[in-house]
């Protein structure tokens, strides 16, 4: 199993930075959606994210070491770029159909996914607390989608927009413990190196670069916004993985949904043309905060190793 530095001030630091970036993304992402398609959009994000880390590999001479990976370690790094390539897609075409707040709260499964797989791949195991905590979070999801519970399984945009951000989650889980295994034989920023060029090639041939010739000065910015938010949330991720357990990461990251509902209110303040388009009340934010608090509390407890079992 890989080691955590113990740096652990640094870690969190770095897990709140991956939480402001993806607190922000989805408001940014669903402008632009309106007038680029999801496909086209995880491309560029990919390719300017390609081009950055390539540029800072090729000064410092610090390329991705393949040959060292064995059989074990091609398979994890083919999971972890399938996993994130399917998260960024999946999550796009579901925020093309529900809010952004909406969004956040029903991908933030994804931690929790990632808590219940270090039970498996980490050899981790859950306190009552813990338990409580995972509870909490169900209980919240319920509060929050209280008005659009029979739609879940009706035909429709908001259901499907659910589904296929839900979607996102589990892969990004499975991209989550694969990158952290690979850890105990790659640097962080080669396996995203590795991952972002892989992207470039997959979602070519669906994409339609063109587009970008199209439309305005602010979709322009917002891509560009989200292609360096690529490179910063996820590097940021793959750092506090360095220093910190993946649950205390995950206890972190949680506070994302919070910080998505806090910048679409300020923004509809402050902006007049800005369309909340989130019918909040008190039930709906009461959801919200039990979603982060049950996070927070399955991930705040050190997780403890399973006595006997051997160590992955």
């Amino acid at each position: 199993m890989h080691e955590t530095s113990g740096r652990w001030r640094l870690g969190a630091l770095l897990a709140l930075t991956t939480a402001l970036m993806w607190g922000v993304l989805p408001i940014a992402l669903k402008i632009t959606l309106q007038q680029m398609d999801a496909v086209t959009i995880t491309w560029y994000r990919f390719l300017l994210a390609t081009l950055v880390l390539g540029a800072f590999a090729f000064r410092r001479r610090r390329w991705p070491r393949l040959r060292q990976l064995g059989l074990t370690g091609w398979l994890l790094l083919s999971i972890a770029i399938l996993g994130l390539c399917g998260n960024y897609l999946f999550y796009l075409l579901g925020l093309d159909y529900v809010t952004p707040g909406t969004a956040q709260i029903v991908v933030q499964l994804a931690p929790v996914l990632l808590l219940l797989g270090a039970l498996l791949v980490f050899n981790e195991r859950f306190s009552p607390l813990q338990w409580a905590g995972l509870g909490v979070f169900l209980s919240g999801q319920v509060l929050f989608f209280n008005r659009q519970l029979g739609e879940f399984f009706a035909p429709g945009n908001q259901s499907q927009g659910i589904w296929l951000v839900a979607l996102s989650a589990v892969v990004w889980a499975g991209y989550a413990l694969a990158q952290k295994q690979l850890l105990r034989t790659m640097r962080s920023d080669s396996i995203l190196l590795c991952i972002y060029i892989a992207a470039v090639f997959i979602f070519l041939p669906g994409s339609d670069p063109g587009q970008i010739s199209k439309v305005d000065g602010l979709t322009l910015m917002l891509l560009a916004f989200a292609s360096i938010n690529t490179l910063i949330a996820y590097g940021a991720f793959a750092e506090a993985l360095e220093h910190l357990e993946a649950s205390r990461v995950s206890a972190i990251i949680a506070i994302a949904p919070l910080l998505t509902l806090v910048a679409m209110v300020v923004l509809g303040a402050v902006l007049p043309g800005f369309d909340l388009e989130e019918p909040l009340d008190g039930l709906k934010i009461g959801g919200a905060v039990m979603v982060v608090i049950g996070s927070i509390m399955a991930a705040a407890v050190r997780a403890q190793p399973v006595v006997g079992r051997q160590g992955s």
